[in-house]
């Protein structure tokens, strides 16, 4: 009898454990909506994962999406994307919505709720300031086989000022701009740059790359994790060095040499943009490291002692104290491993906070102190460029010479020569009408910058086939 009784008390809970659940239903959606696209619930039930197939709603015949799902009792929170944090939804103007919230108390219980829009897809530019734009919706990433929308800040005074600027390349581009296509609260780097601007500073350019939503713990991680996957890290640094900056380069007034170039990244972007500032240092020479997530793989720490010290670097990490028991430690062990390599210690700056969290508010707080460190000394170019200059290189693709025409007007030009990565492999040669030996360069493409005294007044691709 006892046994029956055990047995009868088993498929009770068993049954009650079918039935435990919460039906999620979606009464409405945005008309924009693409019509193959899935969506996805995430939420603390699944870890916040935005494109887990077990998390797609189903549609239903009256028009309606529905999913139900077993969530351990108590406060539920969650939100519907298309894939990923870029496709997140928004609220009734296209911005951040914040999470939906249920409390949920077992067994069967049913919540309905509509999605108003979709971030992202409202139309303009939100709450992005006039001297933001896309610089492309799709920008190759070759080292990948994938694209990319990438955002540019230029300092107010850009378009009148002549002047060459420093670039700092930010990830998780999508946060730091416009309220409307971030996770959370944006970072307001342009309102953040702009207000520094009208207190004297001189502005720098701030290229923004979107993370890649599924792709973004991929790209985001040079190694792999047994547990979470990983790895694509060292081929996106790559697309950042060989690709997107002499495309930044050759097109915008930049300062191109290590001395004025930056990155700047938080949690798994803070991770890949310690390992880009060590891995190559003749590229940065600067680095905001904000909530880094170093506990991802202790191959960081290893790099730094396998690299070492090359270059002069300025490193600025910072967390809060209360993100997780492990980030100020991780912090405090990568200062001192720094320490150990040879860094100086007025390059290393290590900040923390009892209110720090791991959100975008506490990042766009930070960011203006860490700007203004990291770059002190760094500032645009005081003189102004010529409107045209007529410059001619010849020939081009060149075998072993190459010849460069000025107007006659023009007798102190010079020009360096970098490789698509960044590396300066012919420094400062005055430009006297005479031809430059270039026989010794590898074969392939470089970029030419031509000055006039120490001001950028030109530049272009030069291929170089022996």
């Amino acid at each position: 009898m006892k046994r029956k009784i055990s047995l009868l008390i088993g498929c009770l809970l068993i049954s009650l454990a079918v039935f435990a659940q919460l039906t999620i239903k979606v009464t409405a959606i945005p008309a924009n909506t693409p019509a193959n696209d899935n969506i996805y619930v995430a939420g603390t039930f699944n870890n916040w994962t935005a494109d887990s197939s077990d998390f797609i709603l189903t549609a239903q015949e009256d028009g309606t999406f529905q999913i139900s799902i077993t969530p351990a009792p108590g406060l539920v929170k969650y939100k519907f994307t298309r894939g990923s944090w870029e496709t997140v939804e928004g609220n009734a103007q296209g911005a951040f919505q914040p999470d939906h919230q249920f409390q949920y108390e077992g067994g069967e219980q049913t919540v309905e709720v509509a999605i108003l829009s979709w971030e992202g897809q409202s139309g303009g530019m939100g709450t992005a300031a006039d001297n933001v734009f896309i610089l492309a919706e799709d920008f190759s990433i070759p080292q990948l086989n994938r694209q990319r929308r990438i955002w540019m800040y230029l300092p107010p005074d850009y378009a009148t000022s002549g002047k060459s600027y420093p670039v700092l390349y930010m990830q998780d581009g999508q946060n730091l701009f416009d309220a409307n296509t971030s996770f959370g609260q944006e970072w307001q780097v342009d309102e953040a740059l702009n207000q520094l601007f009208s207190q004297g500073d001189e502005g720098i350019i701030v290229v923004g790359i979107d993370n890649g939503g599924g792709d973004r713990l991929n790209e985001y991680t040079p190694w792999s994790n047994p547990s979470y996957g990983g790895g694509q890290g060292a081929e996106y640094v790559d697309f950042i060095v060989e690709t997107l900056k002499p495309h930044i380069d050759l097109n915008y007034r930049t300062r191109p040499q290590r001395e004025f170039t930056g990155i700047m990244g938080s949690s798994l972007g803070g991770l890949i943009s310690m390992y880009a500032v060590i891995q190559h240092q003749e590229v940065f020479s600067k680095a905001g490291i904000f909530s880094p997530s170093f506990w991802f793989t202790n191959d960081i720490y290893d790099l730094v002692d396998e690299v070492g010290k090359k270059e002069d670097l300025r490193i600025y990490l910072l967390g809060g104290i209360n993100e997780s028991q492990d980030m100020v430690p991780d912090l405090n062990r990568m200062y001192s491993q720094l320490e150990n390599e040879g860094f100086q210690e007025e390059g290393l700056r290590l900040v923390t906070h009892a209110d720090g969290q791991h959100s975008e508010w506490y990042w766009a707080r930070e960011f203006s102190s860490a700007y203004q460190w990291l770059f002190a000394n760094a500032a645009p170019t005081n003189t102004v460029a010529p409107k045209v200059l007529g410059i001619k290189i010849t020939p081009n693709p060149a075998d072993s010479m190459l010849q460069f025409s000025l107007p006659s007007s023009i007798t102190d030009a010079s020009f360096e020569l970098y490789a698509m990565d960044g590396r300066l492999v012919l420094g400062r040669q005055a430009i006297n009408g005479q031809p430059i030996n270039v026989a010794r360069l590898e074969a392939g493409t470089y970029i030419c910058k031509v000055y006039l005294k120490d001001q950028i007044v030109g530049g272009q691709k030069i291929i170089i086939a022996h």
